[in-house]
C-alpha cells in the first residue's frame, strides 16, 4: 500500500515473488545426508531416547517371543544329549567354586576379577621410562627432575623442551639437568631423550661401541651429504674410501631414527563400507549397508491414542503431534538419504565401469557434475552425499569422493582419445619409479618423456607434484650405488 504526494489517495499493489525457505525439516534432510555411518548411528539413538513414539524394530525382533522361545529350545537340547548319555553336568565343574549344597556361592563369583581388571593395556613409552628411572641409582631430587625430563620426551622419543625452560621448572641449575638427562639417554630404547636426530644417531653408535669410527664421523659431520648421497665428497672428507663409506653409510641406515616409534598407540582403525558393489550374472548390483543401524518405525500404541475419541489432555495431544511429526520426518528422511545414496553409488559405478573390471590404472576423469546431471540432482546434493561414506569395490574399499578427480590430455591420433584421470597419471608414475634402476633412477624430465611416450601430455612440474603427494623423494636421494 502506497500514498501519492497529490491527494494522499490510498492504493493497493499486488506482487508475486518466488523465495526458496529452508523449513527446519529440510535442513535436518540436508544434514542428515552429509553424516557418516557413526554419526548418523549416533542421531537415531539420540532420537530414540527422546522421542517416545520411535520405536526400534531390530531391538523388538531380537526380544520377540519367538527368538526367547528358539534360546530356550537350545538351552534344552544339551541336557537331552546329557540324559541320553548318562551324563551330568555338575561334574565337570570345578568344586572349588560351589558349597556344600552343590549350588554356585555368589562370594566366588565377587571374589574374581571384572571383565575389564583382565585386559591389557600397552605401555607407553613415558611408563616405560619411568620405570627404569624408578630402578635407577639416581637420587631422590633427582629423579623429580627426570620425571619433568620424560614428561617432555614427544611420541617420537625427543626430548621437545629447551633444558632452559626445564630448569626454570624444576627450579634446578643446566647442569643437574644435563646430568640426568644423560642418565635418561641411556635409557632403553636406544636413543631415547634426543633433542634431534643428530645427537639420536650418536647415542646409538656410541651403545654399540662404534664410538671413534668412520660410523660417528659421518654422523657427526657429514649427514647431509649422507642424505644427498653424496658419497663422493663423504670419502675425500673422512679420507677413507668409497667402499668404507658405503658400509658406514649402512650402519647408519639401519640406525632408528625414532626411538619412541614401537611405543606408538597403534589403534586400528575400521571403516565400515555404507555400499557395497556387487557382481551378478555379469551386472553391477548396489547394496546398501544397513547392518548396525536401527530400523525405525512409528509406535503402534501412541498413533493408536492419536487416532482415538478419548479424553487426552490438550498439552499432551499436542505433545504427541508434534513427536509424531517429528519421528515421521526423521523416518521419511532416512529413507531418502538412502536412496540418494544409491542413485549417487549407481552412477558412480556405471561411469567408472572399467576401474571396477580391471582395477585403478583405469579410473576415468570425473567431475561432480556429470554425477548430478546422471540423476537430476544439485552438485552440492552429490557432494554432500560423497563426504565421509565409503565404497567396498572389487578393487577394494575407497571413499565416495576418491573417484571424482581432475583429467588429463591423452595425445591419441584419433580424436575419440579419451583424456586420462590424475589419480592414473599418479599410478603410472608409481609404478616407473617402483620399477626403475637404483643406480640410475628416473628423473622428472624422465618421467615426463615416458608418459609422453604412452600418449600422456604433463607438465615436468605436475611430476614434481605428483611425485611429492605419492611421497616419493627425489631421483637424487633414490640413487643407490651398490
Amino acid at each position: 500500500m502506497s500514498w501519492s504526494d497529490g491527494g494522499m489517495k490510498a492504493r493497493l499493489d499486488l506482487k508475486l515473488t518466488q523465495k526458496l525457505i529452508m523449513t527446519p525439516q529440510l535442513q535436518q534432510a540436508i544434514k542428515l545426508l552429509q553424516l557418516s555411518r557413526l554419526e548418523l548411528n549416533q542421531v537415531i539413538d539420540q532420537e530414540l531416547m527422546e522421542n517416545p513414539l520411535l520405536e526400534d524394530v531390530t531391538a523388538e525382533e531380537e526380544a520377540s517371543p519367538s527368538a526367547e522361545g528358539e534360546a530356550e529350545k537350545k538351552e534344552e537340547e544339551p541336557s537331552e544329549k546329557a540324559e541320553e548319555l548318562d551324563l551330568k553336568w555338575e561334574d565337570y565343574y570345578v568344586d572349588e567354586d560351589r558349597d556344600e549344597a552343590g549350588s554356585y556361592s555368589a562370594a566366588s563369583s565377587e571374589e574374581r576379577p571384572s571383565y575389564d581388571q583382565t585386559l591389557t593395556k600397552a605401555t607407553s613409552l613415558e611408563d616405560h621410562l619411568l620405570w627404569q628411572l624408578g630402578l635407577s641409582s639416581v637420587k631422590q631430587g633427582e629423579k623429580g627432575i627426570g620425571t619433568v625430563l620424560i614428561g617432555n620426551i614427544d611420541e617420537n622419543g625427543y626430548l621437545s623442551t629447551p633444558l632452559e625452560e626445564i630448569a626454570i621448572s624444576c627450579g634446578a641449575s643446566l647442569e643437574s639437568i644435563g646430568k640426568v638427562l644423560k642418565i635418561i639417554q641411556s635409557f632403553d630404547p636406544s636413543g631415547v631423550a634426543a633433542r634431534n636426530l643428530k645427537e639420536c644417531l650418536l647415542i646409538q653408535i656410541d651403545q654399540l661401541g662404534l664410538s671413534g669410527s668412520l660410523v660417528e664421523t659421518i654422523a657427526k659431520d657429514y649427514l647431509e651429504d649422507l642424505e644427498k648421497k653424496r658419497y663422493q665428497n663423504i670419502a675425500k672428507g673422512c679420507n677413507a674410501s668409497i667402499q668404507e663409506v658405503l658400509h658406514a653409510s649402512k650402519v647408519i641406515e639401519h640406525l632408528e631414527p625414532k626411538p619412541g616409534r614401537p611405543f606408538y598407540s597403534a589403534e586400528n582403525l575400521y571403516i565400515i563400507p555404507d555400499v557395497f558393489v556387487v557382481k551378478s550374472e555379469g551386472k553391477y548390483l548396489i547394496l546398501l549397508n544397513d547392518d548396525g543401524l536401527p530400523k525405525l518405525k512409528i509406535s503402534s500404541f501412541y498413533r493408536t491414542l492419536l487416532r482415538s475419541k478419548e479424553n487426552v489432555g490438550d498439552n499432551t495431544k499436542t505433545y504427541l503431534e508434534e513427536k509424531f511429526r517429528s519421528a515421521l520426518w526423521l523416518v521419511r528422511s532416512i529413507e531418502q538419504r538412502n536412496r540418494t545414496i544409491h542413485l549417487v553409488a549407481e552412477s558412480i559405478v556405471k561411469f567408472q565401469y572399467d576401474f571396477m573390471e580391471k582395477g585403478i590404472s583405469f579410473l576415468k576423469p570425473l567431475i561432480l557434475k556429470q554425477v548430478a546431471d546422471d540423476i537430476s540432482m544439485h552438485e552440492s546434493t552429490v557432494s554432500r552425499v560423497t563426504t565421509n561414506k565409503y565404497m567396498y569395490t572389487p578393487q577394494g574399499i575407497y571413499e565416495l569422493k576418491f573417484f571424482f578427480n581432475s583429467s588429463l590430455p591423452r595425445v591419441g591420433n584419433g580424436s575419440d582419445t579419451e583424456n586420462l584421470s590424475s589419480i592414473a597419471v599418479r599410478e603410472m608414475i608409481r609404478k616407473m619409479v617402483s620399477t626403475e634402476d637404483p643406480s640410475r633412477p628416473l628423473k622428472d624430465q624422465e618421467i615426463v618423456e615416458r608418459l609422453k611416450q604412452d600418449d600422456v601430455e604433463i607438465a615436468r612440474r605436475t611430476v614434481t607434484k605428483y611425485r611429492a603427494w605419492l611421497k616419493i623423494p627425489p631421483a637424487n636421494r633414490r640413487k643407490r650405488p651398490f
